[in-house]
């Protein structure tokens, strides 16, 4: 049973912006490394971003790298992915995970959510 839940995808135009939250009622992610994760359809899931549980060290993908940005609002227990200047290629279901470093890339474990969907219109 999923533990993360996604939430804040939409509908938005080229160039617009959106604001993903990955919270979870089961636990507290302030000291987890979480990671964002994609699907386009048709497409094999992606790696987008990540977070570590200590020193809240970030890392992105390529494609995401000056237009995303993840963060913790510990508040809210949430980590929260922005999504600026979004285009037609950023259309995909993201989802949030626990993760862990395996040499130089984050791995997911635990179970995936339901994920929330992303459209970007051009």
């Amino acid at each position: 049973q999923a533990q993360l839940v996604e939430s804040g995808g939409g509908v938005v135009q080229y160039g617009g912006s959106l604001r993903l939250s990955c919270t979870s009622s089961a636990f507290t992610l302030n000291d987890q490394n979480i990671g964002w994760f994609r699907q386009p359809s048709e497409k094999e899931r992606e790696g987008v971003s990540s977070i570590t549980g200590t020193h809240d060290t970030t890392w992105y993908a390529d494609f995401a790298e000056g237009r995303f940005t993840t963060f913790r609002d510990a508040a809210k227990n949430a980590v929260v992915l922005q999504m600026n200047d979004l285009k037609p290629d950023d259309t995909a279901i993201y989802y949030c995970v626990k993760t862990v470093l395996v040499g130089s890339t984050w791995s997911p474990i635990g179970s995936w959510g339901r994920g929330t969907r992303v459209i970007v219109s051009s």
